[in-house]
Order: structure tokens, then C-alpha cells, then sequence
């Protein structure tokens, strides 16, 4: 969980625009309507988050939600100290305080009863209520809540509710396109154009074995990885294989199969 402010990061977080990504949530950022982004593992859901925190000049506080997450994990708790007691805000509540964006990457995987006490924000009231101090706080108009999770990972235990998930503008996102995904392989590994095509058809050979018992398929965050090592000197089997293979699967064979494809590529 960060707790720090991430503020307009010094230098711009990169981001290749795919569509209308960035006029979506900007308009839903001025109208006070908080953003759900769907998308598979690494393909750049809080990278875009914190591009839009950058260019709308907010700070942005990011959760990484899991199930042992509290409601007072994200509004604040009463600690104890040398010098007596005293509350401490949550990021919510100081996103709410400081009118920036609170991320929750994942939502999902936080607990039913935690993620409720985001309605009154993510409504008309746009209110954060904290009980244990008898506050009400109402956002100001910079306030923007933001969620995301994978929609692949969802599940009758693990879904989001209908009440919560309609209260939200939805954006869907993908892997980029092949010709954008190699622009961003280029510019984030800091490699060559010829590497980054490589790499990025491998990728998508990699993608097309998707029902190899994968729970996940390789995503852009993995191909940049695997750029960066070979463009730092490592063998590109080498690089495939710590930076592809074994995250993809803890399967001997299926990191085999994947090897053979890798050795069709780099061979």
C-alpha cells in the first residue's frame, strides 16, 4: 500500500495512448464520476493511472488490495503512542483531504464488507464517512476514485458486486496492438526497434498458446522485461526463460513448450 503521495511524478510516466483512453477518464474525472478499468495481468491498467495522475496534476494514492484488507486499512485508525492517542488517515482519506485519486488495483480481492464503504464516494454523495471520529468528509471536486481488477481471475467468490460495479464508468483494456506494443517495448527496455519486434513476435506466439495450461498469457510488462535483459548483454534464452517462461508456468513441461517456441524465435 502507498501511502505516499505520488503526486505529479518529476518526469511523465510513459504512456502509448491506444484509443480514447485518456479523453474517457478526463471527462469522467470533471464530471466526479469514479473510473473501473478491466484488463489482463501487465498491460498497463496502473501505468495509465498514473500517466492520468501526471497529467491532471493530482496526487495519487495506490492500494494493492488483498483479502486481508480492512475497511480501516483504507479510512484510518486511532494509534498508540509515547505521547498518548491519535488518528491516523488511511489513503482514501487522504486522497479524499487532498482532492487527488485513490487507486485500488484489484479490487476484487479485497473483502465485500471493505470495498461497500466506497458507495457513498462512488455516488451522488461523493462522502467518505468515518465512524470512529464522527467526521463526514466531503470530496472536493478534484477527488476521483479509480479501481481496476482482471477480469480473467473472476469468480463466484471473487466478483464484483452488480451495486458496486454500476456505479462506475467502465473501461476495458487489452494488450496493445503489435505495432504499438513494440513501440512501447522500444521505449520502456530502452532497446533497439529490431530487438523490440523480436521480442513482441514472440510475445504474440507466446499468446496463441493460451489454453497450454496458462493461467495467464504473456503480457507487456514480461516482454519489456525480457527486452531489457537481452538489451543488457543476457543470452536471449537466458532472458526467456527468467523473464517468460518460468513467471508464466511452474510446469516443467509447459516451460519446456514455451522454450521450444522461444528457441524458434531466438534459435
Amino acid at each position: 500500500m502507498d501511502r505516499i503521495p505520488s503526486c505529479a511524478h518529476p518526469i511523465e510516466p510513459f504512456y502509448q495512448p491506444l484509443n480514447n483512453e485518456e479523453a474517457l477518464f478526463e471527462q469522467a474525472w470533471h464530471h466526479g464520476m469514479p473510473v473501473l478499468i478491466k484488463g489482463p495481468t501487465g498491460c498497463g491498467k496502473t501505468r495509465f493511472v498514473q500517466h492520468m495522475a501526471h497529467r491532471l496534476k493530482l496526487p495519487l494514492y495506490t492500494v494493492a488490495c488483498h483479502d486481508d484488507l480492512s475497511a480501516a486499512d483504507l479510512i484510518g485508525r486511532h494509534l498508540i503512542g509515547a505521547q498518548g492517542t491519535w488518528w491516523q488517515d488511511g489513503p482514501l482519506t487522504r486522497a479524499v483531504r487532498e482532492g487527488g485519486i485513490c487507486y485500488l488495483d484489484e479490487v476484487v480481492e479485497a473483502r465485500q464488507d471493505t470495498v461497500v464503504v466506497l458507495h457513498p464516494l462512488a455516488d451522488d454523495r461523493r462522502e467518505l464517512f468515518l465512524e470512529r471520529t464522527g467526521e463526514v468528509l466531503k470530496a472536493p471536486p478534484s477527488f476521483m476514485l479509480v479501481v481496476s481488477y482482471n477480469p480473467g481471475y473472476q469468480n463466484l467468490l471473487k466478483g464484483m458486486k452488480p451495486s458496486t460495479r454500476q456505479r462506475f464508468v467502465a473501461m476495458r483494456f487489452g494488450y496493445p496492438p503489435v505495432a504499438d506494443e513494440e513501440r512501447i517495448v522500444a521505449r520502456e527496455a530502452q532497446v533497439d526497434n529490431a530487438l523490440a519486434a523480436q521480442v513482441v513476435r514472440l510475445g504474440q506466439a507466446l499468446r496463441r498458446l493460451d489454453q497450454h495450461d496458462l493461467e495467464e498469457v504473456a503480457s507487456t510488462r514480461l516482454l519489456i522485461f525480457t527486452a531489457r535483459m537481452i538489451g543488457a548483454g543476457m543470452s536471449p534464452r537466458e532472458a526467456c526463460m527468467a523473464c517468460l517462461a518460468e513467471p508464466l508456468s511452474d510446469d516443467p513441461l509447459t516451460v519446456a513448450a514455451l522454450m521450444d517456441v522461444v528457441d524458434v524465435h531466438f534459435g
